[in-house]
C-alpha cells in the first residue's frame, strides 16, 4: 500500500516537473473599434491544452467593487520605498531572469490613430512610424504598425500576441532573491502594511 502511494506522488511530482520544464503559452487577442472592446486571452500547457479562457467584456454582471464594507489602509510608500532601496540591485538581476524565462512567439499589433486636424494626425503618426523603425528591429517576431486616419479623433486597433514562460528556469533565481536579507525584510514589510 505504501509502495502504491509514494508511486502516485513520484508521478505527480514527475508530471509537475515535465509541466514546468515545457512551459506555459499565453495567447492574448484583441480587437479596438470606437469604444468597444472585444478580445480573449488564453493559457495553455503543453502549448496545446487549454486550462483558460477569458473572453471580454464577459456576459458575468459581477461587479467585486461593490463591496463597500471592507476597510482599505493607506500604504506608507515611503516608508515601503526606503525599505526597497537596497533590493534594487537585486530585483534588477531578478527581473533580468525573468525576461531570460520569457520567450515571444508572435506580438503583431496594429494601430488606427487619427486626429481631429489633419496636420496634427500627420506629425504624430510620423512620430508613431518613427518609433516603430526603432523597436520592431529588435526582435524577429515583433511586427508593430500603425496607420493614419482623417475622419475625426480615433485610436483603434487590434493585434494577436503570444508568448511562451518557463515557470522551471524562475526557481533558482527566485530562491536567489528570496535568500537576500533585505529583500526578506522587504516583503515582510509589505505584508505588515497589509
Amino acid at each position: 500500500m505504501l509502495n502504491i502511494l509514494l508511486m502516485i506522488i513520484l508521478i505527480i511530482i514527475l508530471f509537475l516537473i515535465i509541466l514546468l520544464l515545457c512551459g506555459i503559452k499565453i495567447s492574448f487577442e484583441y480587437t479596438k473599434k470606437g469604444s468597444k472592446i472585444k478580445g480573449c486571452l488564453k493559457i495553455l500547457i503543453f502549448k496545446k491544452i487549454k486550462i483558460y479562457t477569458r473572453r471580454f467584456p464577459s456576459n458575468d454582471n459581477d461587479n467585486d467593487e461593490d463591496d463597500k464594507d471592507e476597510e482599505k489602509k493607506q500604504r506608507d510608500i515611503k516608508k515601503l520605498f526606503e525599505l526597497a532601496r537596497p533590493c534594487f540591485g537585486d530585483f534588477k538581476t531578478y527581473l533580468k531572469s525573468v525576461l531570460n524565462t520569457i520567450k515571444a512567439k508572435k506580438l503583431q499589433n496594429h494601430l488606427i490613430f487619427g486626429m481631429a486636424s489633419y496636420a496634427d494626425t500627420g506629425k504624430y503618426i510620423g512620430i508613431i512610424w518613427a518609433i516603430l523603425a526603432v523597436i520592431n528591429p529588435m526582435h524577429e517576431k515583433l511586427k508593430l504598425s500603425a496607420e493614419p486616419t482623417f475622419e475625426g479623433s480615433v485610436i483603434d486597433g487590434y493585434g494577436t500576441n503570444e508568448v511562451e514562460i518557463y515557470p522551471l528556469r524562475l526557481i533558482v533565481p527566485t530562491i536567489r532573491l528570496i535568500s537576500k536579507k533585505d529583500v526578506r525584510i522587504f516583503i515582510r514589510g509589505v505584508w505588515d502594511e497589509r
